[in-house]
């Protein structure tokens, strides 16, 4: 999908990063937030909404949702970074039927249960296996913390 422009997991979602150098990059005009808990999430909804310029749609979707808006496609036009905060968010919408041509890796931060593998990018071993799947699926799969970042190819990582 050309309207597509970045489709990437940051556990943060909507911050600095995305709204400075991510939107005048891409020159997006729309983003979709894919995630279940935030999708529900009253507050959190508020939260973004505020966070997003009023020139920028925002919407926030569950998987589900997510995967049938993403099949009917979007206007002539759109300009969509799509941001989710973990790789089984990508993987379940490939399982669905959507097909992705990249993904940009900007935040997966420390947690339990993860380990550092490049920088600040830290991973479980259930989601760099789920990394390889999404690479497997034809996914060309990268980090670039912000546009300004030499990409670095993620399956030379796993």
């Amino acid at each position: 999908m050309k309207e597509i422009v970045l489709t990437r997991i940051d556990d943060r979602l909507i911050h600095g990063q995305v709204m400075t150098s991510w939107l005048n990059y891409t020159g997006a005009n729309k983003i979709m937030v894919i995630d279940n808990g935030t999708a529900n999430d009253t507050f959190m909804k508020t939260v973004l909404k505020n966070a997003v310029p009023s020139n920028v749609g925002l919407g926030l979707f569950t998987v589900e949702k997510a995967a049938a808006r993403l099949k009917r496609g979007f206007k002539q036009g759109d300009k969509v970074i799509i941001l989710v905060k973990y790789p089984d968010t990508v993987l379940s919408l490939i399982e669905e039927g959507v097909e992705f041509e990249h993904l940009n890796i900007g935040g997966m931060g420390a947690a339990p249960g993860r380990e550092k593998f490049y920088k600040n990018i830290s991973a479980t071993e259930e989601e760099k296996e789920i990394l390889k799947k999404i690479i497997q699926s034809g996914c060309k799969t990268e980090i670039q913390i912000i546009a300004e970042d030499a990409k670095v190819d993620v399956s030379k990582l796993l």
